[in-house]
């Protein structure tokens, strides 16, 4: 990442095409000593390519990897604030839902903090 880094930063600094030197210049002023594998490696994947189409690549592929969590999608309620308080009591209902699942879990016999 750090290589990536120094890579972009030369790029939005002006550099079109920066070379192995430039990246190891770039990290060397904090204190990071590069390998010259993994810059020769990055330049390679690189070369001839635009930075923005790079990125936008890079976000195409990003997007489908699942990150946690579920994919909840609110629509906007059809009937204005009316619909507001009925989608409140069904929220109610599911955390009372959730908490029923998790007395649950004092039938197991046994407690972290025993």
């Amino acid at each position: 990442m750090k290589i990536i880094a120094a890579y972009l930063l030369a790029v939005l600094g002006g550099n079109a095409s920066p070379s192995a030197a430039d990246l190891k210049a770039i990290l060397s002023s904090v204190g990071i000593e590069a390998e010259d594998e993994k810059v020769n490696f990055l330049l390679t994947e690189v070369k001839g390519k635009d930075l923005t189409e790079l990125i936008a690549s890079g976000r195409e592929k990003l997007a489908s990897v699942p990150s946690g969590g579920g994919a909840i999608a609110y629509a906007a309620p059809a009937g204005g604030a009316a619909a507001a308080p009925a989608a409140a009591a069904a929220e109610s209902k599911k955390e009372e839902k959730v908490e029923e699942k998790e007395e649950s879990d004092d039938d197991m016999g046994f407690s972290l903090f025993d």
